[in-house]
């Protein structure tokens, strides 16, 4: 029996079919490789198919006896879907349409729905539980927030992980986060330490927080994928559907992340400062404690610094291929 990992060439979606890889599970990948790369994926496990192509998404559940999937692959850039919200829509929610659609000609029961915490939108709350209202401020937020919905509609059984800030990367420097553009902090904030990238902007000075700007709850991404393994298991143990909240429980600001990066890299890091950014919450952070008490979640790696080394790590690795 086999487990479909969507988007199993991009960044979180490479590390989840190694972890199951370690656990024994037999995987296959279905990826377009719009923004994954060939490399991240283990030999013979990836199918290239297109999640709008709803022929290609049956032809591989044809070819495999897929007993469950994780749901990985989405447009998730929130900028981007306020420029383009009909592709959004026609990716997200119509991709995870076409995957429904299979799984349900197929029989298949155990659904694990990568999800987002822009499903909130804009709380004002210190920790966000689960239920906490929904209300997505763009695009992105918004197709996800349908995602969840549509599954819960249909009766599938699942579990939606709503994701704080992934980060981090393989503590062995094999995979991490490699997109271009990058758009997420810490790897940018580290590439600007290696010479890979320019100087970090910070957006906004006057956030009502502890040092004016924003506060995030950073995940990483071993952690994250450990997460969904264990949702795999609660489904297959009868577990009913849901949400769940991914993150510690606990914030640091832009400015705590540019410091742990230059102490772990030991270098100065290049800052401006700007405007705020539209849609930009002064403080997002879990209430992760579902997740613990409900599927028994142990993050091993619950630190920034720790984060940050990994990430390093793998932003050293990538350094020294360019020539």
């Amino acid at each position: 029996m086999t487990t479909l990992v969507t988007g199993g060439a991009g960044y979180i979606g490479s590390h989840m079919v190694r972890y199951l890889q370690e656990q024994g599970r037999a995987v296959v990948v279905l990826d377009d490789l719009s923004t994954g790369h060939r490399w991240a994926v283990p030999d013979g496990l990836l199918e290239v198919a297109d999640l709008t192509d709803r022929a290609a998404v049956e032809a591989v559940f044809a070819r495999y006896d897929i007993e469950a999937v994780i749901h990985f692959a989405a447009s998730s850039l929130v900028g981007e879907s306020r420029r383009l919200p009909l592709a959004y829509y026609e990716n997200n929610v119509g991709g995870t349409l076409n995957l429904v659609h299979a799984c349900l000609k197929r029989g298949v029961e155990r659904f694990v729905f990568s999800s987002t915490a822009a499903v909130y939108g804009e709380p004002g709350v210190d920790l966000i539980a689960e239920d906490q209202a929904l209300h997505p401020i763009n695009p992105y937020g918004a197709t996800k927030a349908a995602c969840e919905r549509l599954l819960m509609d249909v009766g599938i059984p699942h579990v939606s992980l709503r994701y704080f800030n992934a980060a981090g990367a393989a503590p062995d420097a094999q995979l991490g986060e490699c997109h271009e553009p990058e758009t997420h902090l810490i790897p940018r904030v580290l590439q600007a330490a290696s010479g890979r990238g320019d100087e970090i902007t910070v957006f906004g000075e006057d956030y009502p927080t502890p040092d004016g700007t924003c506060v995030r709850d950073y995940i990483h991404v071993q952690d994250l994928v450990q997460a969904h393994a264990l949702a795999l298991d609660y489904l297959e143990s009868g577990g009913g559907s849901r949400a769940f909240n991914c993150g510690y429980g606990r914030g640091y600001s832009v400015r705590d992340v540019i410091d742990a990066c230059s102490q772990v890299t030991g270098r100065t890091i290049p800052v401006s400062y700007g405007p705020r950014r539209e849609g930009d919450p002064p403080r997002l952070v879990a209430d992760g404690s579902a997740l613990r008490q409900m599927m028994g979640w142990e993050p091993a790696y619950d630190d920034l610094e720790t984060i940050v080394a990994d990430a390093w790590r793998w932003e050293q690795a990538l350094a020294s291929k360019q020539p």
